[in-house]
């Protein structure tokens, strides 16, 4: 099962736990299945079929696309992390 990487800002939706595993093949499904373990939590990380404006996710250290169709391999480290902008 993809390991899953919480940022400190959603932790509290984890009871404290900072890396987690859940089932699923892409971020939908992952976000699904995060959800059902931890309610509350989808809302913080998915609006309407995207990661929220804001997160980006990163699957073993390369940066991907918001959509929750991107797939997501069965022994990958996911974070979701605030993204940076600046000028």
């Amino acid at each position: 099962m993809p390991t899953l990487h919480i940022p400190a800002p959603l932790r509290a939706l984890t009871a404290g736990e900072s890396v987690v595993t859940v089932s699923g093949g892409n971020l939908g499904e992952l976000a699904d299945s995060l959800e059902a373990r931890f309610p509350g939590i989808k809302a913080r990380l998915v609006e309407e079929k995207r990661i929220r404006p804001g997160l980006a996710v990163f699957v073993n250290s390369v940066q991907v696309s918001a959509n929750l169709a991107t797939k997501v391999a069965e022994d990958a480290d996911v974070y979701f992390a605030p993204a940076i902008s600046g000028g």
